[in-house]
């Protein structure tokens, strides 16, 4: 089956609806793709809330760049990080026009928080939920639409380029072009042809690759796997955020996250003996950026032979804790933690993914026609480590500028209607899905060992070897199987964790989240 439409949206978080929305005009045509259902996206999970400058009595915007650079070791592109701090304000007022609604005190006036990295208050929120909040307003929004065509269930396998056109495509041809994608339909089990003159790529991040996480587990990072396929250009993948504080809870997968802003509010950290330890590893103690903090833990917990530490907030105020934290506080509560008068259980978990598929400031990408935003785009505004809070905005100061330049660009594209159907042709159902599962697991395996908070020549050398034989033994797989979900999303793993290691090799230095035993890092300023 074929679909033409003038924007084809891969992905449902804030990114990819924010960017539906602005473009979604009388006569485009939109289609929004969601591989599960619009409500399962990282946006949804992010608790702590959304970086902007907005009390003028105390904060700037050099205030908000320079906390951005430092955080990013200075690897941060500083045209990026302007254009996101500059145009966080107007897209505060755009997200409040959709129906999001931030806390506010008695005045009035932004409730906002405090989170690590950053010099002042400018975190906007909605209690300890902004994500949800966010997510929920965007996808009323969206529904309501005539312009949008939302299809759940339904997952991007590749990006159509002239390769499908039966011509040679290499990282060195000019002008690859993107004319849509084929999607497969995962109710009807069959594969659609997608035709656009614009594809966005807004499929999110990269936490499933690794088996703690904080991410859903539809983060298997197809997006970046499918544009590196087509040959376009993904960098700064070691930069993989490592939360500090997931929740310790063996067996749950995803780990439920616990803000960084419980720090901000003025949680401490511990150890298993009950003592303070972060005076040990940075002077900004609990509120050091996320890098620092999860090496701190990680290398307690090997210090000591403990598997998490503990987040005290027993100090506080127990009814203002509740108040701002009321889903943190019943979800430990429904675990027999008591959060008011108990240490909280937490360990480090993957969580986001500085780089990606490399963008300009219009969020197009290496291929001509297509666009990349949120989470799976390298803007270049996180450097080598993201500032807390600063993914959300940024999703969506890029979806307006990539929307802008679509929509200018729209007009002067033709769709490409001589496209083949996807051809499955001498392929049969898989009946192996136990060594797909299995091969998920090995890989998980691995990144966790070998590719996590901290590297070595020789960790990333034996992932290199043992993840090549998995990636060999996949691609034939996938060559005489029919699409299915387990078998892309296993393919698109392989892809990101080769990237992810690849990079890694290729970065000979401890820099942001990349810290390696063999270069040991150098001490930069914080002011």
């Amino acid at each position: 089956m074929t679909y033409e439409y003038d924007y084809l949206v891969i992905g449902s978080g804030i990114a990819g609806m924010s960017f539906a929305l602005k473009v979604a005009g009388e006569g485009a045509r939109v289609a929004l793709i969601c591989k599960t259902t619009l409500d399962e996206a990282n946006t949804a999970l992010a608790q702590g809330g959304v970086a902007s400058v907005t009390n003028l009595a105390v904060d700037d915007f050099e205030k908000h760049i320079h906390d951005t650079m430092v955080a990013g070791d200075w690897l941060s592109d500083p045209a990026a990080v302007e254009m996101v701090v500059k145009g966080a304000p107007e897209q505060i007022r755009q997200l409040i026009s959709w129906g999001v609604d931030f806390d506010k005190n008695a005045r009035g006036d932004f409730d906002l928080h405090k989170e690590g990295g950053h010099s002042e208050f400018r975190i906007l929120h909605h209690a300890d939920n902004t994500g949800f909040e966010i997510q929920d307003s965007l996808i009323k929004a969206v529904r309501a639409h005539k312009h949008i065509d939302v299809f759940e269930h339904h997952f991007a396998i590749e990006i159509i380029t002239q390769h499908h056109l039966g011509k040679t495509v290499s990282r060195r041809t000019p002008d690859i072009t993107c004319y849509g994608a084929y999607v497969l339909d995962l109710e009807a089990e069959r594969v659609d042809t997608f035709l656009s003159k614009i594809t966005v790529m807004a499929t999110g991040g990269v936490g499933a690759v690794y088996q703690t996480t904080t991410n859903p587990l539809v983060a298997t990072g197809d997006g970046i796997a499918m544009v590196y396929r087509a040959k376009g250009t993904v960098s700064d993948m070691e930069f993989i955020q490592f939360h500090p504080t997931a929740l310790f809870h063996p067996g749950d997968r995803p780990s439920f996250l616990i803000t960084e802003a419980m720090r901000g509010y003025g949680a401490v950290l511990r150890n298993l003996k009950g003592e303070e330890f972060m005076h040990k590893y940075d002077p900004r103690l609990s509120l050091a950026p996320r890098d620092i903090v999860a090496r701190a833990i990680d290398s307690e917990m090997k210090l000591n032979g403990d598997d998490h530490v503990f987040l005290d907030v027993t100090h506080k105020d127990p009814e203002e804790t509740k108040r701002h934290f009321p889903n943190i506080y019943a979800k430990c509560l429904s675990l027999g933690i008591d959060i008011t008068k108990d240490y909280i259980p937490v360990a480090p978990a993957a969580h986001y993914l500085c780089g990606g598929i490399r963008v300009d400031t219009n969020g197009e990408s290496s291929i001509r026609h297509l666009y990349a935003l949120g989470e799976c785009s390298c803007t270049g505004l996180h450097g080598g480590n993201r500032l807390a809070s600063n993914s959300l905005i940024e999703a969506v100061v890029y979806a307006d500028a990539a929307a802008r330049h679509a929509a200018d660009q729209v007009k002067h594209i033709s769709l490409r209607t001589d496209v083949p159907q996807w051809n499955d042709e001498g392929t049969s159902h898989n009946e192996e899905m136990v060594l797909i599962t299995q091969s998920i697991r090995e890989v998980n395996q691995i990144m966790g060992t070998y590719v996590g908070i901290v590297r070595s020549n020789l960790r990333l050398d034996r992932a290199w070897n043992r993840l090549d034989i998995l990636y060999e033994e996949t691609e034939r797989l996938f060559k005489c199987s029919k699409a299915s979900r387990e078998i892309c999303e296993l393919r698109n793993i392989i892809n990101v964790g080769y990237l992810i290691m690849r990079q890694a090799k290729e970065r000979r230095e401890s820099r942001g989240l990349h810290y390696t035993l063999d270069y040991p890092p150098v001490e930069r300023k914080i002011d």
